[in-house]
């Protein structure tokens, strides 16, 4: 499995469709994904600060995810943020998202932070099931556009 750093100009129509098809998944349709162009650019500059935490997963020549990370401050603290958590259909719940997973916590400690969070649809079973089985836990509710549990995870 190889991580590779999103080129924007090679990879713009796959970063796209993954993350619209992450809302599909998430909230039912991607209606809230809002305009494209502007997702461009976030990621472009998410990808200037944070090359290693924005990338595609490659398998067997396949592009088959996608991982958007990076480092905020929450209450006066840094913490990891996961925006992307993303598999293509046909290499979820076979193991690869244990690689993700830990990727992204690799790619945490390797920025000193404690603590990551990430927030997931409640109705997403498979993924909450999936992060509480790799010991995140629910934080709170939170509504944006949609209902959310932000969960989290301590670092050793």
């Amino acid at each position: 499995m190889i991580f590779r750093t999103i080129d924007i100009k090679r990879d713009r129509d796959t970063i796209v469709a993954f993350r619209k098809d992450s809302y599909v998944v998430s909230y039912g349709s991607d209606e809230g994904f809002g305009d494209e162009e502007e997702y461009v650019i976030r990621i472009r500059d998410r990808v200037n600060r944070f090359p290693e935490g924005l990338v595609l997963v490659e398998y067997n020549d396949i592009t088959i995810g996608q991982i958007e990370l990076q480092i905020l401050n929450y209450e006066e603290t840094d913490i990891g943020y996961v925006n992307l958590f993303y598999l293509m259909p046909g290499y979820r719940g076979k193991g690869y998202g244990d690689r993700l997973l830990e990727y992204a916590e690799n790619f945490f400690r390797n920025h000193h932070v404690r603590e990551y969070h990430l927030r997931v649809s409640p109705s997403n079973h498979v993924a909450v099931k999936f992060y509480e089985k790799h010991g995140l836990k629910k934080l709170k509710e939170e509504k944006q556009n949609y209902i959310t549990w932000r969960m989290a995870k301590e670092l050793n």
